[in-house]
């Protein structure tokens, strides 16, 4: 059993270093079989080459810094507003430093108001290269109002200061608000909630847990844009291109 037990240690070790990925903090090196023995292997899955850059640029993983946020990166799939999948080497959520304090902040206000519910993720930064895919979709269409034009220095996301944010409940799913994330139509804009009500558009529990969502992140540091519920940027546009690297 000793033998086959360190057989598996240097399986593993091998596999790492062949793969590139990051060990494990519980995989050491030892001088003895007892060692060997009660060694429990496990790999972290490789980071994509964007996180990786991201890393180096001084970013976030929101994973990393808080596992109780939720993370479910939306355009990583195609059933977005674009219709592709506009993150092909992207699996991770980042952050910008200041952007990632508010976001632990806002996270620490909603567990204080309703400790069964958690914040979830579904974009955070966001490379310039992808923002000019998407205003592809849109520019010439009654949508564009809803994406960042590139020529124009993009948007928040493109700092890695904006964050599409939404709650979950005990088991996982989100709280209603009354559109998808990622809707475009009046119905996603937080002006006029009321009138969405009674023009039957939104219930008032979708409504109500809106203005959850904008209460923690407004007293996080966040500000709400008018047009989509579930986005908030962390400054405004003029300070971004000021003070903050975009990314490419």
């Amino acid at each position: 059993m000793i033998k086959s037990a360190r057989y598996l240690f240097f399986i593993c070790i091998s596999a790492i270093i062949g793969s590139g990925c990051r060990q494990h903090p519980s995989i050491q090196t030892a001088a003895t079989e007892d060692i060997y023995t009660d060694t429990i292997c496990s790999v972290l899955p490789a980071k994509s080459k964007m996180a990786t850059y991201l890393d180096s640029l001084g970013f976030i993983n929101i994973a990393e810094a808080d596992n109780s946020i939720a993370i479910d990166l939306m355009y990583t799939r195609a059933d977005n507003f674009t219709g592709q999948v506009l993150y092909e080497d992207l699996h991770e959520a980042y952050l910008h430093p200041e952007a990632m304090e508010s976001l632990l902040q806002a996270q620490k206000f909603l567990k204080e108001i309703r400790p069964d519910y958690s914040l979830i993720v579904y974009d955070a930064a966001r490379p310039m290269s992808v923002q000019q895919k998407m205003w592809n979709v849109v520019k010439g269409t009654p949508k564009y109002i809803y994406v960042s034009n590139p020529a124009r220095g993009g948007g928040l996301h493109n700092y890695g200061l904006a964050v599409d944010i939404s709650i979950i409940d005990a088991q996982g799913q989100p709280l209603p608000m009354g559109t998808p994330v990622d809707y475009l139509g009046k119905e996603a804009h937080i002006t006029g909630e009321e009138q969405l009500v009674q023009a039957n558009k939104i219930t008032k529990q979708e409504m109500k847990n809106r203005r959850l969502l904008r209460k923690v992140m407004r007293e996080a540091g966040f500000r709400p844009l008018p047009s989509e519920w579930w986005h908030f940027n962390r400054v405004n546009r003029q300070t971004a291109k000021e003070k903050y690297p975009i990314i490419p």
